[in-house]
């Protein structure tokens, strides 16, 4: 994609066709606050540029039909959703619909360099498979810290290998188009606006919770990343004052006390003590456990996995509810992959969360678990990267 759109009305333009899908040149007329000959030569410029093209007769509204307007068919987006044990790529089109998803495990420990050929060899099969001959741009998600808009990780601590290194960079000459860099909670905050269940919400809050806790805030429907692009890092809020020591180097992190990893390693210690007999066949017959495992046991009624959910609901809640007290949301998003433990976790953050907020801020508040899973973070990625292309170069 080598056209960039001139002014802010073509890039408004461009965002009201990508979320909306094509409009005739009287319902664009209606969603921008130009004249109806300004924004014919706008409609214009864009069409001769390539980003738009006229897609079929609009319905009548009394008078000349005119023709509809969408965004070109033949844009493709990548989105990247890097984990800390798997990684999801898509393709998509221009209006942001997943076209091929594919995704595969990984350890994010193995370093950049091994990451990202395995990202590039699924994005080279998702080109294979006829769904796109290259790619317009490219949206990123990492499970860290991330200094935007340069996308270089700083101190990643589930990351080593990462610190600084220039991921938007090397990517960019790898893929040969633009590439867009971000924390992978702010992707799957970005994705649950375009499509899931946060599409009518302004303000919200977006919580992942997986390897790692980390949380997307949105205000009047912006991802808000801070000064220095580490807004959200909520896994080192302290729970706990002695608590459990945490990869990032304190003590008490939400992060250290209920993850993914922390789950697993309480389920393990509950298992040899003796104290649930379905976690102890599971860890004897697989060698360890995974959240999965809790949550299987738990839907089983084991009343150990049981407490560990609700156990670990309760510190997640506690820290909700100081950001709910604090930000004062309209909506909270659950995701990331310990969401597997369903609503008795959900249950639990609503139960700490409720009962610690003020009733002002909690009266009408929901707290739901998101709708997209693992589609949230690639469609996400590729909103990243067209809100950068459609915005004037």
């Amino acid at each position: 994609m080598t056209a960039r759109p001139a002014n802010a009305h073509q890039a408004r333009l461009l965002r009201l066709l990508r979320d909306g899908g094509a409009h005739s040149r009287a319902q664009l007329g209606e969603e921008v606050d130009l004249s109806r000959s300004k924004l014919a030569v706008e409609v214009d410029r864009l069409l001769e540029t390539g980003l738009v093209v006229a897609d079929g007769l609009a319905a009548s509204r009394g008078g000349r039909r005119s023709h509809n307007i969408r965004l070109a068919p033949h844009l493709r987006f990548l989105g990247v959703d890097i984990g800390a044990t798997s990684v999801d790529v898509a393709v998509t089109n221009a209006e942001l619909e997943v076209l091929g998803h594919i995704t595969q495990p990984m350890d994010v420990r193995e370093g950049p360099v091994a990451v990202f050929e395995q990202v590039l060899d699924m994005a080279e099969k998702l080109k294979a498979s006829g769904l796109a001959e290259g790619f317009d741009g490219a949206g990123i998600g990492v499970p860290g810290p991330v200094r935007f808009p340069e996308g270089i990780p700083v101190a990643p601590p589930i990351m080593p290998g990462w610190d600084g290194f220039p991921v938007r960079e090397a990517l960019s000459q790898e893929l040969g188009c633009p590439v867009m860099v971000d924390n992978d909670v702010n992707l799957m905050a970005m994705g649950e606006q375009h499509a899931g269940v946060a599409r009518t919400a302004r303000d919200f809050l977006c919580v992942k919770i997986g390897t790692g806790i980390g949380c997307g805030i949105v205000v009047g429907s912006t991802v808000y990343r801070g000064t220095t692009g580490s807004a959200g890092d909520i896994g080192h809020i302290q729970v706990e004052p002695d608590g459990l020591p945490c990869a990032c180097g304190n003590q008490g992190c939400l992060e250290a006390h209920f993850s993914g990893s922390a789950l697993a390693r309480d389920a393990e210690q509950v298992a040899r003590e003796g104290r649930s007999a379905e976690l102890a066949a599971r860890l004897e017959a697989a060698g360890r456990l995974s959240a999965a495992d809790v949550a299987a046991a738990a839907s089983g009624g084991d009343t150990a996995a049981l407490e560990l959910i609700r156990r670990g609901g309760r510190h997640t809640g506690q820290v909700i509810a100081g950001l709910v007290s604090f930000f004062n949301p309209g909506l909270v998003v659950i995701g990331g992959g310990v969401t597997g433990l369903g609503h008795t976790l959900l249950a639990a953050i609503r139960t700490q969360v409720y009962r610690q907020s003020l009733p002002l801020a909690t009266g009408n508040l929901p707290i739901v678990l998101g709708e997209l899973g693992p589609a949230a973070g690639v469609i996400g990625g590729a909103r990243l990267i067209s809100d950068h292309l459609f915005s004037p170069a």
